[in-house]
């Protein structure tokens, strides 16, 4: 028997982050695959209408609000999904934020801002996540990190070397999550138009710019198909 692979049968998706962007559009298209999607983003963010517009699909989505730099509170709202509506057996820890940072004025608070949300804030969903799969024999998790994960982009100093920091969590984890039935991959998607990208550089510094419908289509195909990286677009990759 291979490694496990989540289909909408077994369980629930839970996606952090997933108010806006890639996020947002990856858990409509989960929906529409007929997955049953706990979509977990800060109190005030833009989720009923994600809700609302699911109805007419054929699985639905439900907010789960939280802070993922909230230990505590993530580890409890992964305990309301799995007793309100089901196991998550397909864990995407999505949520993250981009802030630029110069080497001509470093900030410690800007670095410290960003490992909080991109590493930290999956660190607190991974491990009760993960123990939740262990126990029941089988589980999937995708971490999202970044093609900047792979050299050092300007202003990204910080942002890649958290998403670095995701990839090589990955990797290392692989060797034993395998062992455990539950299936780790890493999705490093290039440059997608959401807001966060918005605050990075000009149009002209983002080659292959991808809409978030699009970078959600492929990330769906490699959790779907693929195997431990999903990384795209192709051209870029290159």
């Amino acid at each position: 028997m291979g490694l496990y692979r989540a289909n909408p049968e077994d369980g629930v998706v839970w996606i952090t982050g997933g108010s806006s962007g890639i996020g947002r559009a990856l858990a409509s298209q989960l929906a529409e695959a007929g997955y049953t999607v706990a979509v977990t983003a800060r109190e005030g963010d833009e989720i009923d209408l994600l809700v609302a517009e699911s109805a007419g699909l054929s699985g639905r989505i439900l907010s789960f609000p939280c802070d993922v730099t909230d230990e505590a509170g993530l580890e409890a709202t992964l305990a309301s999904i799995e007793s309100e509506i089901g196991p998550v057996v397909l864990a995407i820890f999505n949520a993250g934020t981009y802030v630029p940072v110069a080497g001509e004025n470093l900030s410690v608070r800007k670095l410290r801002r960003t490992f909080d949300v991109n590493l930290q804030g999956v660190i607190n969903g991974l491990v009760p996540a993960v123990r939740n799969m262990q126990k029941r024999g089988f589980g999937h998790v995708v971490l999202v990190g970044s093609i900047s994960a792979w050299f050092g982009w300007p202003t990204t100093a910080a942002y890649g070397a958290s998403k670095a920091a995701i990839n090589v969590m990955a990797q290392a984890l692989k060797y034993d999550l395998d062992k455990i039935n539950v299936r780790i991959q890493v999705a490093n998607p290039g440059f997608v138009n959401t807001p966060l990208l918005q605050l990075q550089q000009t149009a002209s510094m983002m080659p292959a710019l991808m809409s978030p419908e699009d970078a959600a289509s492929r990330m769906l195909r490699g959790i779907t198909r693929g195997g431990f990286e999903i990384a795209f677009p192709r051209r870029l990759v290159w």
